[in-house]
């Protein structure tokens, strides 16, 4: 997701909140979420947002962007996750000017309270060539997959209905079927 930066409108932010709510409130609660994107959000390392936030984060402070998204994150049980490794700062920044003097961790990745342990680091990627101010990020993520309810329930399903070849005609049809198959 591309969020609005500081400068724009509060109409403009507003607009991308909804659009972002209605998207999270479109999955099941069982489905695996996992937003991530440039919100454009520095998060501080503020006592107030603990709950929602690491204490590895790359600011002190946060900007509007910022106490936005936690309000939003908070409402939506979610955490940040890349504010709460302990990696170099040249590891949590995702955005340089282009003057190469201010950098700023404003991507994140997030994740649902509940299942926020299955995200095991979270980073940028120094060096790479993408012709941009950007630093692509990178998670490992181990997410323990279970059988859902409705499969776990059903009886072994018969794949194949042995009894028709009991049936003398559909035996042969079988046999040459076969046969023909594996003749060549």
């Amino acid at each position: 997701m591309h969020a609005p930066s500081e400068e724009k409108s509060d109409g403009s932010k507003h607009s991308f909140y909804e659009k972002l709510e209605q998207v999270c409130n479109r999955f099941p609660k069982c489905h695996i979420q996992l937003p991530l994107g440039d919100f454009k959000a520095k998060v501080g390392r503020k006592n107030i947002f603990k709950p929602t936030i690491g204490n590895d984060g790359l600011h002190e402070d946060s900007n509007i962007n910022g106490v936005r998204i936690v309000t939003f994150y908070t409402s939506k049980n979610l955490v940040v996750k890349g504010t709460m490794f302990p990696n170099r700062n040249i590891h949590k920044y995702t955005w340089t000017s282009p003057d190469g003097k201010t950098h700023n961790q404003i991507d994140l990745i997030l994740r649902d309270r509940r299942r926020h342990s299955s995200i095991l680091n979270v980073r940028s990627v120094r060096g790479t060539d993408c012709d941009t101010d950007y630093y692509p990020m990178i998670a490992k993520v181990r997410e323990r997959l279970t059988v859902s309810k409705e499969e776990s329930q059903r009886s072994d399903v018969e794949r194949f209905n042995l009894g028709k070849l009991n049936d003398l005609d559909v035996w042969k049809q079988y046999h040459i079927k076969v046969s023909n198959r594996f003749v060549a």
